[in-house]
């Protein structure tokens, strides 16, 4: 506080008559005559306005640009026309000295600071130590430091120890390109950066911590996308040993509520015991497995009504409408309906954009006539429709029809699209969580036609030894074998997958052989963690939440950049720090490595 007595946002009418001395930016001058001008100072904290009443002082202030730091000395003063708006707004502090801290050399600025988030995101991004000064986006910040001090706070109430593992590693093959970093000291050798920190917090639990966490720093080379962010993200890691799947849910849904109702954009979020939704019923009833519980709407089954092979004349569920006539018919009823003809036309399109394929859709008016759509085609079944899937007056049907992965995605689209846009049918101010459960250990690879794991190949399989012995044996099918894994979802938005670990060699070595990997593989690839679980592991579970997805949910924010300090853009590129970028062929020498351009 060497050079101010208050902050920008500090000073109330109590403090009238107090000289002080501020300092900040010149964030707005308006002259108002020869001898009468309004300046706004802001800092960290808030604004405060400084009234000048002389030529002088009027002189001063003109010769200094928008943006530049400078301390005021003054006295505070009542304002005769008060503004409501701010916590200083009963209070203008008269200046008696003036002092220009950093002058700020540029007339014009890149773009208004306190609309930056209306400029382009270009400009933005390059000039994002400006961006920043607007409060609004530094509020993001500031929410996000309080949102991970929160949740340190409690995991280390939950009896969690915070420990950092390392972040210059081997390179792992966990599903995401590495970012590889040379290692000047092993020519022809690299280092990868984390992808995520399993493997050392696996290790931790086989070294005897209990329970583990940190705020983890995870880098992948993938493009972005509006809840991700390319490069490097922040996730909260944890892992308990001698643990099931329910000590993590335990844990996680007493942390995770507080916080969100707390910091977050609405104050409502659900308690515990979170809802829990088996995966294959997950995208059989939402068409998702990142379901919104926030809406009301689910998906019917209905290709028993909308698609047979038999003739029209012959069979009262004969196929009638092309588009159904292989594959699956999913469906969405919407009661309550009384949008316009163009209102449906523009969901349906939504859909179409967001799911690459088409919806279709008819409706029960008011007289309970099938109107509307593709409704020449279902009028003539209308009482076996009807009757069937309970329609009601004044109901829209969506449909989705196709490959079953295909019309599953669709319906789930339509489901969020139309559960947000139809009115009644979400309650969107709140923070509903919800688990998603047994998730399937394999499936066929759409490219190899083979045997793959579906999700992550370290999670248990339920069941054991067991099940995978009675798999090789043939008794069982092996895309039936679940895993103990599970994903948290918060209002359609994946938090984090977690599981139960595959602790055991024995059971680890004939999971992988499953998919045509020998002992000799696992060791080669995860040398340190199988080594590890052969002195003797505990069972241990974990999940990793992200918080940049957290903060971005709090917030409100669409796009997950809102709530990073310095992100990078939609091609991993740091406009501001001109990043990635080349460098001189003595550190490349020094490297061991040469560039090597090849034609295009």
């Amino acid at each position: 506080m060497q050079s101010r007595t208050h902050t920008c946002g500090e000073l109330r009418l109590s403090d009238a008559g107090k000289n002080v001395k501020l300092s900040g930016w010149l964030e707005n001058f308006r002259e108002v005559g020869a001898e009468l001008g309004f300046i706004v100072l802001r800092d960290f904290y808030g604004t405060t306005q400084i009234v000048v009443e002389t030529a002088d002082m009027m002189k001063t202030f003109k010769a200094i640009n928008k943006e530049s730091t400078i301390s005021v000395e003054g006295v505070v003063r009542e304002r005769s026309s008060k503004n409501t708006k701010i916590p200083t707004g009963e209070i203008e502090v008269v200046p008696e000295k003036v002092t220009v801290l950093g002058r700020c050399r540029y007339n014009e600025l890149p773009f208004e600071i306190n609309h930056s988030r209306e400029a382009d995101e270009t400009a933005r991004l390059k000039y994002r130590y400006l961006d920043l000064r607007n409060p609004e986006v530094k509020n993001n910040i500031i929410l996000r430091s309080q949102v991970i001090s929160a949740l340190r706070s409690s995991m280390t109430e939950h009896g969690f120890m915070e420990i950092t593992t390392p972040i210059l590693t081997a390179s792992s093959p966990e599903g995401a390109r590495d970012y590889l970093v040379p290692a000047r000291k092993h020519p022809g050798k690299f280092y990868a950066l984390p992808q995520a920190p399993q493997q050392f917090k696996q290790l931790l639990m086989v070294s005897g911590i209990d329970r583990y966490f940190q705020i983890a720093p995870c880098f992948r080379d993938e493009d972005a996308r509006g809840d991700r962010s390319p490069g490097e993200f922040y996730q909260l890691d944890m892992e308990m040993a001698f643990a099931s799947q329910e000590d993590v849910f335990e844990v996680l849904e007493d942390v995770l509520p507080p916080i969100f109702a707390k910091y977050g954009k609405y104050d409502r979020a659900s308690g515990a015991p979170f809802k829990r939704i088996p995966y294959l019923e997950a995208m059989e009833k939402y068409g998702t497995d990142k379901p919104d519980l926030r809406i009301d709407l689910t998906v019917t089954d209905v290709t028993d009504i909308f698609h047979n092979d038999a003739p029209l004349e012959g069979d009262d569920n004969a196929l009638f409408f092309a588009p159904f006539a292989e594959g699956v018919v999913k469906a969405v009823v919407i009661d309550n309906f009384h949008e316009s003809r163009k209102f449906i036309d523009k969901a349906c399109a939504d859909v179409e954009v967001q799911s690459g394929n088409k919806a279709y859709w008819f409706r029960v008016d008011d007289k309970g006539e099938i109107v509307g759509g593709i409704s020449k085609f279902v009028a003539p079944k209308k009482d076996l429709v009807v009757e069937k899937m309970g329609l009601k007056p004044d109901t829209l049907v969506v449909l989705a029809a196709g490959e079953k992965g295909a019309a599953q995605k669709t319906s789930g689209v339509i489901v969020k699209t139309f559960g947000a846009a139809v009115p009644g049918h979400m309650d969107k101010e709140q923070y509903v969580f919800c688990w998603i459960v047994d998730f399937p250990m394999y499936e066929i690879g759409e490219e190899s036609g083979e045997l793959e794991f579906c999700h992550n190949p370290f999670s248990m399989p339920s069941g054991g030894l067991d099940i995978l012995l009675a798999a090789e044996r043939g008794e069982v099918n092996p895309l039936s074998i679940m895993a103990d894994q599970y994903d948290l979802v918060c209002n359609g938005v994946e938090l984090s997958s977690g599981a139960v670990r595959n602790h055991d060699p024995e059971i680890m070595i004939k999971a992988f052989e499953m998919v045509r990997l020998g002992e000799e593989d696992v060791k080669k690839k995860f040398p340190a963690m199988y080594n590890a679980f052969c002195y003797g592991a505990p069972p241990h579970a974990g999940i990793a939440p992200g918080v940049d997805r957290m903060v971005m949910l709090l917030a409100g924010e669409d796009s997950i950049r809102e709530i990073i300090p310095f992100p990078m853009n939609k091609n991993a590129q740091d406009l501001m720090m001109s990043a990635p970028g080349y460098v001189t062929d003595k550190q490349l020498e020094e490297l061991h490595i040469k560039v090597v351009e090849t034609e295009e």
